[in-house]
Parts: structure tokens; C-alpha cells; sequence
């Protein structure tokens, strides 16, 4: 018995049957995995619908909300005002509109919007 136990081929989880792993997996680990998973994104779209409706609110935006063109911020700039988006340096934008002036309405990956600088902005 030792010497097969000792020459016996182990094999790595990943190349094991389906089979062997669902043997190894309880039911219940399963259903609570895809649970959390729902859980959050539900979460997560409950903050995004209230991000926007506070924006529709603050910047009396009625229109659809599409986007135009992504963009990358070159550098970190704080909101100096409660319409401004902060962003950091290397954060992925979505620009949803284009003002009269040199501002740009954006979206965060988090889902708030406001206004940023196209000077602070790289398009490519």
C-alpha cells in the first residue's frame, strides 16, 4: 500500500473531471456563492439609479443619458464646487455630455457625475 500511495499521480484541481469537482463542492457553497454575487450587484445598481437622480436633480438634466466618448483624466484635480467631479489620475470617464464652455459632464466608474475640464481629460 505505501509504495502505490507513494508513486500514485497527483493531479491539479484544474485538470481533474467536472465530476470529481462537484463531489468535492457542496450544494450549499454554491447557492450561497451566486448569492453574494447577486446581492452586491443589486447593491450596486440601487447606488448607481440614486447617483443618478441626484444628478438629474442638481444639473436639471432631462434628456436621455448616453455615452458619447470615453476618456482618461491626465492628472488629479479635488471638486472644487458640489457640481464637479473629483478625479484621480488615470481614472476611466465616461463623458455623457458636451457644455457651452470648457467643461465636460462626466461618469465615474462608482456612477457620479460632474462636470470636468477637457483640459484635465485625454481622449484617444
Amino acid at each position: 500500500r505505501e509504495k502505490d500511495d507513494k508513486y500514485r499521480v497527483r493531479m491539479p484541481r484544474f485538470l481533474m473531471a467536472k465530476e470529481d469537482k462537484e463531489q468535492r463542492k457542496s450544494s450549499d457553497d454554491v447557492e450561497r456563492s451566486i448569492f453574494k454575487i447577486r446581492k452586491s450587484n443589486a447593491e450596486k445598481i440601487k447606488k448607481m439609479e440614486k447617483e443618478e437622480k441626484i444628478f438629474r436633480e442638481t444639473f436639471m438634466y432631462d434628456k436621455e443619458i448616453s455615452v458619447i466618448n470615453t476618456a482618461t483624466a491626465e492628472c488629479s484635480v479635488p471638486s472644487k464646487r458640489r457640481v464637479d467631479l473629483p478625479v484621480t489620475a488615470g481614472e476611466q470617464l465616461d463623458v455623457i455630455d458636451v457644455t457651452e464652455g470648457s467643461a465636460v459632464i462626466c461618469r465615474n466608474s462608482e456612477g457620479r457625475y460632474g462636470y470636468v475640464l477637457v483640459e484635465h481629460l485625454n481622449f484617444r
